[in-house]
């Protein structure tokens, strides 16, 4: 659970050393076109423009393949439901397996999914493999202006997520010395669900508790340990993000492979 809290990439890359919030806005214009068009030229061409910008995040292949395996079942389940359950058959029979028919159209509405899926998914992965929770909470609150309750709140949370696996194991050894064991029983596991989720909501009301005793659902300005300043390089990532995204999308509409998803 920590490979996914903790910023594991070269801290001394280009972008790497960015604002956090820098970050965080390019990942998110980047990604605009992606939801506003079925097509899978702009999500494709979109993932070979994040795959190029990688090395000047600093975050490695190996690094980037152990996070993102969860997007290969994402994208895995995508195929098999399109494959059984797409309404539009059009274009090319490629393969009848009994009532399944394998189209063209088929095909290429899954690959524009399943493209999307990674296209989104990979910014966020980015920016957050290259950047410290503490120091997006911290530029969250200096530099977007968001509320420190949130912000700090957020950043506990994520800091706590750890401790769900381990109490999750410390249950199954109190089960186990008991002489339960959960094996593939569905109520036991159950019931170590429900245990979790009461001590998951015990730990945040102290958490929201001792937050509201240090004062930050006050009015009161606070002051920060680590400044994070947000310059004209930092602008001129969310700048050159918003540029590649409105061309991308000028590109596919251009070329009349835009699929607006209304209309």
């Amino acid at each position: 659970m920590s490979l996914i809290l903790e910023p594991v990439a070269d801290a001394n890359a280009p972008l790497a050393r960015r604002n956090p919030v820098a970050k965080l806005g390019a990942a998110l214009l980047f990604t605009l076109p992606l939801v506003v068009t079925l097509d899978p030229v702009t999500p494709g061409v979109a993932l070979l423009v994040e795959l190029a910008a990688l090395p000047f995040f600093g975050v490695r292949a190996g690094m980037l393949a152990r996070r993102a395996w969860p997007l290969l079942v994402a994208a895995f389940g995508v195929l098999v439901s399109m494959l059984l359950f797409a309404a539009d058959r059009d274009g090319a029979l490629l393969l009848s397996l009994g009532p399944v028919d394998v189209t063209t159209g088929v095909l290429a509405a899954a690959a524009g999914l399943i493209l999307r899926i990674f296209a989104v998914a990979l910014p966020g992965i980015v920016v957050f493999a290259t950047t410290d929770p503490t120091d997006l909470a911290d530029a969250l609150v200096q530099n977007a202006k968001a509320p420190a309750r949130f912000a700090i709140g957020a950043l506990a949370a994520f800091r706590l997520l750890p401790l769900l696996g381990q109490e999750w194991r410390m249950l199954n050894l109190a089960r186990r010395a008991r002489g339960i064991d959960a094996g593939r029983n569905p109520a036991v596991f159950a019931s170590t669900g429900f245990a979790l989720l009461v001590g998951a909501l015990r730990r945040g009301v102290r958490l929201a508790v001792a937050m509201d005793a240090r004062g930050f659902d006050s009015a009161t300005p606070r002051t920060f340990a680590r400044v994070q300043r947000f310059t004209r390089a930092d602008a001129a990532l969310v700048v050159i993000s918003l540029l590649l995204s409105a061309t991308i999308l000028a590109a596919t509409i251009t070329f009349g492979l835009f699929r607006p998803i209304i209309g």
